[in-house]
């Protein structure tokens, strides 16, 4: 397998060329030979055991677009999401061509759905690699109902599957699933009950609050401090003030990317002294980047897999491959919409050359992904493990310290 060192994707990943390629045609997928790559050959054959194909004779063009956020407040989050796409769609099987439209939702439900209709324009899509973002996922899946095309998404907002949408599919685990890992390490294994619950006021937030409040019920803890924050917030003294005084023994994040950095950063400033359970941004080496190493000490995250604490060698082969095309270390989120898309070209390649048929091995079939296997739970829940991740305050790299495997049962 070899790979272009200065592809459309590769300069996707650049935001002063974004722009520049969201105006751009639909183009189809191919494969420029690269010195450069040569290290990556190993990446083929039996290493990722048929999950990873070379583009050989081009049949038919099918119609895969990305919609993501890649500006406005899930920026890095959609980034992650939108190259995992980019990444699948360029090992793309053996005569499967792909037709790639790549269009930013701007963290905005409006611009969602504005995406998803130009992403539907002519020929209907095979299926769509969905935003991230959950209130764009609630605004484009009545639309995806009724064009009958199948989104692949990794929103973990609990409700996009809970609407009994047969065309969602999630393929980054749920809250049902990571929450009860996080409330799960906190309780069993830093043995703390006293808990300052701290949650974005978007759909994602009161999505994981939820859950965290049923699981900490469960497991006998008490929450101390149930705050809710807009993503906008930028002092969090006011919130980290209270908790200290309601008595918290561990603070429990459900933030966006940028906030949690925020408040990790802060907590430190004001010498909290309390170990931190962040929801999965914080497991995101560009959330890492944005604090120094010894301010990350203490701090834990739940996560679907964390592509650059290590694993077997078709996740190692993917994080090298990953930061060659576009210059840095991946995360969970590009490893599950990797596997997404993946999954959906499989299909393709099996026959499976409508958005009907496509949906239908979505629904009724099993992938065994870099990151876990995925298997729909009759929900369009694909993903079912979880793991943990802690830092240890001398880098930014975590290590899984804790796994989770088929929380929900659905396997």
């Amino acid at each position: 397998m070899v790979f272009a060192a200065k592809s459309a994707e590769s300069r996707a990943a650049d935001p002063e060329t974004t722009a520049c390629l969201r105006k751009s045609r639909a183009t189809r997928i191919g494969i420029v030979p690269t010195a450069a790559a040569a290290a990556l050959t190993l990446w083929s054959g039996a290493l990722l055991s048929g999950a990873l194909w070379t583009s050989g004779a081009r049949a038919e063009a099918v119609r895969l677009p990305i919609l993501a956020p890649t500006s406005g407040i899930l920026a890095l989050e959609g980034a992650s999401q939108r190259d995992g796409a980019l990444l699948a769609l360029k090992h793309a099987p053996k005569g499967v061509t792909v037709e790639r439209l790549v269009l930013d939702t701007g963290s905005s439900p409006q611009r969602a759905v504005q995406a998803f209709e130009k992403a539907v324009r002519g020929l209907l899509p095979v299926a769509i690699s969905a935003p991230i973002f959950g209130p764009e996922m609630l605004a484009i899946m009545p639309l995806a109902k009724e064009r009958k095309v199948p989104l692949v998404t990794i929103s973990g907002t609990a409700k996009i599957t809970e609407l009994g949408n047969p065309y969602v599919f999630r393929f980054f685990p749920g809250d049902a699933v990571v929450k009860t890992a996080q409330a799960r390490y906190t309780v069993e294994n830093l043995k703390r009950r006293k808990v300052a619950l701290i949650y974005q006021t978007t759909a994602y937030g009161q999505s994981g609050r939820r859950h965290l409040r049923a699981n900490f019920a469960k497991l006998g803890a008490k929450i101390v401090l149930d705050e809710g924050l807009s993503p906008r917030v930028k002092d969090m003294t006011p919130v980290l003030l209270k908790l200290r005084r309601a008595g918290a023994d561990v603070l429990v994040l459900q933030l966006h990317s940028g906030p949690t950095a925020l408040i990790v950063k802060q907590a430190v400033g004001l010498k909290l002294g309390l170990p931190i359970v962040a929801g999965s941004a914080m497991h995101q080496p560009s959330t890492a980047a944005l604090l120094d190493p010894a301010a990350l000490k203490g701090v834990c995250a739940e996560s679907g897999s964390s592509p650059i604490s290590g694993g077997g060698a078709r996740m190692r082969a993917f994080a090298t491959a990953f930061r060659a095309r576009f210059g840095r270390a991946p995360d969970a989120f590009a490893a599950a919409q990797y596997d997404a898309v993946t999954m959906v070209l499989q299909a393709v390649a099996n026959g499976a050359r409508t958005a009907a048929a496509v949906r239908s091995a979505l629904a009724g079939g099993r992938h065994d992904g870099i990151a876990m296997t995925y298997k729909s739970d009759g929900k369009g829940n694909m993903a079912h493990d979880a793991v943990i991740v802690c830092y240890d305050g001398k880098t930014r790299l975590p290590a899984i310290v804790k796994r989770y495997h088929n929380v929900d049962g659905a396997l």
